[in-house]
C-alpha cells in the first residue's frame, strides 16, 4: 500500500510572482529544489485543481497548491568524503562548524551530501546509535540555511549525556541573526510556545494547539535603522525556535523566506543565523567546554550592505 503524502498549501501575498519550484522548496525545506522541480516534472504538483509540470510557473496570491510526496525509498546512508570545519574532536564528541545550505541528516530529496554522510567518512562506525541508521550521532540540529556550531556524540554513554543537558536546558547555545526593522528595547525574552502551523503543518508557529513551550532572550547588538543585528540565547529548543519567535514580534529574520517576506532585498540564500556559540559539559570528563566560531563571509557581506547602504 503506497504511503505517498500530499501536502495543501494557500498561496499567500508574499509568495505572488515568485516561481513555484522556488516556493515548494522553502515550505518543504528538507527536500532539495532539484528533487522538487523533478516532482514537478512528473505531474505530481497541481495549481487550483490543474497540474503544474513548469517548475518556472509563477505563483498568484489566493491559488491553492498541492503536492503529492512519493513514499521515501529505504536509505542507505553512505559515507562521502566531504570537508568538515572540525571545532573539538576526542574519543566522545566531535563539535563542527556545519557551512550554510548544507543539511543536517538525509531525508526526502537530499539522500546524499548531508552532514550525517561527511562525519561517516569521517569517523566511521565510531559514532552512537541511539537516533539509527539516517541519524548517527546526531544530538540536536540547526536548519539547512542556518549556520554554525554542532555537537555530535561518537558513541552512546555521550550521547545519553548531551541528551539530558539539553533536556534540561543546561546547554549553552547563542546565536546571531540579522532581524528586520529597529528593536526599541535593548533586550527582552519572548516565552510563547511553538507547535506546527494549523494552517500549515510544514511551518511551525506560537500556537496553544499541541505545542511546547519555548523561550528565547535576546539582546542587541548594532541597530542599523531598518535591521537590527542581535544574539538570541536559547533556553529551549524547538524546531525553527529563533525564526518563529522573531517573525511572532514582528521582527523576522532577514533571507527568511519561509517566515519572513518572500522577496528579500538583501540576500534570498537563507536566514541571517549563526549558530555562533556552543557550551557543554564534557560527558567523560565533567568539565564545561565553550566554543565560539565568527560569523561566515556571506553574514559578513550582508552586515557590509546595512552598515554602508
Amino acid at each position: 500500500m503506497s504511503k505517498d503524502e500530499k501536502y495543501t498549501f494557500l498561496m499567500e501575498e508574499e509568495s505572488s510572482g515568485i516561481r513555484i519550484d522556488r516556493v515548494l522548496s522553502l515550505l518543504l525545506e528538507e527536500s532539495s529544489r532539484s528533487y522538487i522541480q523533478k516532482l514537478i516534472e512528473k505531474g505530481n504538483v497541481t495549481v487550483d485543481g490543474h497540474v503544474c509540470t513548469s517548475k518556472k510557473y509563477k505563483l498568484s496570491a489566493g491559488q491553492q497548491v498541492e503536492l503529492i510526496m512519493p513514499e521515501p525509498q529505504a536509505l542507505s546512508v553512505e559515507p562521502e568524503d566531504i570537508p568538515l570545519d572540525i571545532v573539538y574532536e576526542d574519543e566522545d564528541v566531535l563539535v563542527v562548524n556545519k557551512p550554510r545550505g548544507m543539511v543536517v541528516h538525509p531525508a526526502a530529496g537530499n539522500y546524499s551530501g548531508t552532514l550525517v554522510n561527511a562525519v561517516l567518512h569521517h569517523c566511521g562506525d565510531r559514532l552512537s546509535s541511539i537516533n539509527g541508521v539516517i541519524r548517527p550521532g546526531i544530538v540536536h540540529r540547526i536548519d539547512k540555511d542556518t549556520s554554525g556550531l554542532l555537537m555530535i556524540a561518537k558513541n552512546n554513554m555521550a550521547h545519553e549525556s548531551l541528551s539530558a543537558q539539553l533536556a534540561e536546558h543546561s546547554i549553552t547555545r547563542r546565536y546571531t541573526a540579522l532581524v528586520y526593522h529597529n528593536l526599541t528595547e535593548d533586550e527582552g525574552t519572548v516565552d510563547a510556545p511553538i507547535g506546527r502551523d494549523p494552517k500549515n503543518r510544514l511551518r511551525m508557529a506560537v500556537t496553544s494547539q499541541n505545542a511546547k513551550r519555548a523561550v528565547t532572550h535576546w539582546k542587541v547588538l548594532e541597530r542599523y535603522g531598518k535591521y537590527t543585528l542581535v544574539e538570541a540565547r536559547l533556553e529551549t529548543g524547538r524546531t525553527h525556535q529563533i525564526r518563529v519567535h522573531m517573525a511572532y514580534i514582528h521582527h523576522p529574520l532577514v533571507g527568511d523566506m519561509v517566515y519572513g517576506p518572500k522577496k528579500q532585498p538583501l540576500t534570498e540564500d537563507g536566514q541571517m543565523l549563526h549558530a555562533r556559540v556552543l557550551g557543554f559539559v564534557h560527558p567523560r570528563t565533567g568539565e564545561y567546554m565553550e566554543f565560539e566560531r565568527p560569523l561566515p563571509s556571506d553574514f559578513q557581506a550582508v552586515l557590509q550592505k546595512v552598515r554602508n547602504p
